[in-house]
């Protein structure tokens, strides 16, 4: 290779559950830089949560979080004229960036008042193994599964 890694930059955790996963999921739902704004929202979706299911909404939201990632997927390759959809498995750090994208962006999909509903509509949803996000991860997996008679075409 010719260029150096980039450095990975530190997260600092978020101040109210002091939690680094809270700030990523934060900076993922940030649009033009208004963090304080996205830190609000996910803090109102937080509370909906705690009120609709009487749990640590921190918890409800990681296992809703764990819910909607991906454990493979599959890659366009193209191997003599024709392109194969070739099943691989996901580092760590982008199972979680795609799990948390899904979830924000299909909450951002949904038909309720505000943002801030949205999320919390879309994370209980998760949660309970239905949802928009949920669908995604399982059209995934189902899509990898079908091609799995390309896994060996794996670079």
């Amino acid at each position: 290779m010719r260029k150096a890694k980039p450095k990975i930059r530190i997260i600092l955790p978020d101040p109210k559950y002091n939690d680094v996963l809270v700030t990523q999921f934060v900076n993922n739902m940030m649009l033009g830089g208004k963090k304080s704004t996205a830190y609000r929202l996910f803090y109102e979706a937080m509370d909906i949560v705690a009120e609709k299911t009487s749990e640590d909404p921190v918890e409800v939201w990681k296992k809703a979080l764990a819910n909607v990632t991906p454990a493979v997927e599959v890659r366009s390759r193209r191997i003599g004229g024709a392109t194969f959809q070739i099943p691989s498995e996901i580092r760590a750090s982008r199972k979680m960036s795609i799990g948390m994208k899904n979830m924000i962006g299909f909450s951002r999909k949904r038909h309720e008042k505000s943002m801030g509903k949205k999320l919390a509509g879309e994370i209980l949803a998760a949660y309970k193994e239905e949802g928009a996000a949920f669908k995604k991860k399982e059209d995934t997996h189902r899509m990898a599964e079908a091609n799995k008679a390309f896994s060996h075409f794996r670079f």
